[in-house]
């Protein structure tokens, strides 16, 4: 192919990605007597005849849709993965002088939640949404936001990721999650925006530590007490900063909590600016997909090991139908269910071996089961 003939050729085929590029929908809802915008994008794949997760995406504090898009567009991710893609934007704090944010600074009676809610309900009108699989991330108070959602919105929203923020003292104080709930927090040492050790002045503590932040999923999770650590690759030693990657597993449902701490990381979104060892999207992708409202979306069959008391079995499917299987291999007899309130609804006698209880009569929900000194959630259908 000669010279001119071959610069047609990629000219053509230039255009011709142009023209099939996916582009945002600009979308407005009127809700609490406001006009809200947000950016919606439907992936290539998207088919009314299946379901497709839903991806919110929240920008940071005095932020917009666009400084999100910026350092955050999934939508390649959107298209490679059948999810529909959300950018809400947030509304002038007239307590804050005006500035763009999710939560108000002061006293309001303001509650973005009930957007997010509504804005899900809207969206699950007009396309085929997997309900079970909404997942939310963001960036610094859009972080802090998420943790709002996980706490207060954790009957729609699956599994989180933050970036750049810890919980605040008054969510660490007042979270009430509905499910096992996995959790991934992308957080720098060096981040003098939002302190990795927690704020506290004057003897009140307005943020809570990343440790802490940790320990309150972990814990709620009931998963193992101590994390698996990771040093990642040093892919760019020019960033300043290396990653740790630490995992809290074998959670109720088989969910965990990761935290990839930056190390000599800032107030960053790595992969887009600061560390450049891992690209932040992908990794929060990767992470909250596999988690749907019910825990691990692959079959979870969880293995319980208390070595102080040598407790070992194995307790599913999850969630369950109608029968719940326990295989028994410890010196346990008694199994004890109750609902979240703590009211005793079922007990009975467990073997050595496998466990069938019919619990078909339940309602639908969580309920918590107890054998031995280990606690667990199941969910009823």
């Amino acid at each position: 192919m000669d010279k001119p003939k071959f610069l047609l050729f990629i000219c053509l085929i230039f255009l011709y990605k142009i023209s099939h590029t996916q582009n945002f929908i600009n979308q407005t809802i009127d809700y609490d007597g406001n006009t809200r915008e947000y950016k919606l994008y439907i992936p290539s794949s998207y088919s009314e005849n299946s379901l497709s997760p839903l991806m919110f995406n929240f920008h940071g504090g005095n932020g917009t849709i666009d400084g999100q898009i910026y350092i955050s567009d999934m939508r390649n991710l959107s298209d490679e993965n059948n999810f529909i893609l959300v950018y809400p934007q947030a509304i002038a704090d007239p307590t804050d002088d005006g500035s763009l944010n999710w939560i108000f600074k002061g006293d309001s009676d303001h509650d973005d939640i009930y957007f997010i809610e509504a804005l899900i309900d809207e969206l699950s009108a007009q396309y085929s949404i997997d309900t079970t699989r909404v997942y939310a991330c963001g960036y610094s108070l859009g972080g802090e936001f998420v943790y709002e959602l996980l706490c207060r919105l954790n009957d729609k929203i699956a599994s989180g990721a933050v970036v750049a923020r810890t919980m605040g003292q008054y969510q660490y104080e007042n979270c009430n999650p509905q499910h096992p709930t996995s959790v991934m927090t992308i957080l720098g040492t060096e981040d003098f925006e939002s302190i990795y050790n927690g704020v506290v002045y004057n003897g009140v503590t307005y943020y809570i530590s990343a440790d802490d932040t940790h320990e309150y999923w972990s814990n709620y999770n009931n998963t193992d007490i101590n994390p698996v650590e990771t040093e990642l690759t040093d892919n760019n030693t020019n960033d300043g900063s290396t990653i740790t990657k630490r995992i809290w597993e074998n959670g109720n449902e088989c969910v965990s909590v990761v935290e990839y701490r930056v190390n000599g990381g800032g107030h960053d979104w790595p992969g887009s600016f600061g560390n450049m060892d891992i690209n932040s999207d992908n990794e929060i992708w990767n992470f909250v997909s596999k988690y749907s409202l019910y825990g691990l979306i692959d079959n979870c069959s969880l293995s319980i090991n208390t070595s102080e008391n040598q407790h070992e079995f194995y307790y599913y499917p999850n969630p369950i139908q109608d029968l719940l299987k326990i295989n028994n291999q410890s010196n346990t007899k008694r199994i004890f269910i109750s609902d979240l309130t703590g009211k005793s609804i079922y007990k009975s006698n467990l073997i050595i071996g496998e466990n069938i209880f019919d619990i078909s009569v339940f309602k639908p929900g969580l309920y918590n089961v107890r054998i031995g000194v280990k606690t667990f959630k199941i969910l009823k259908k």
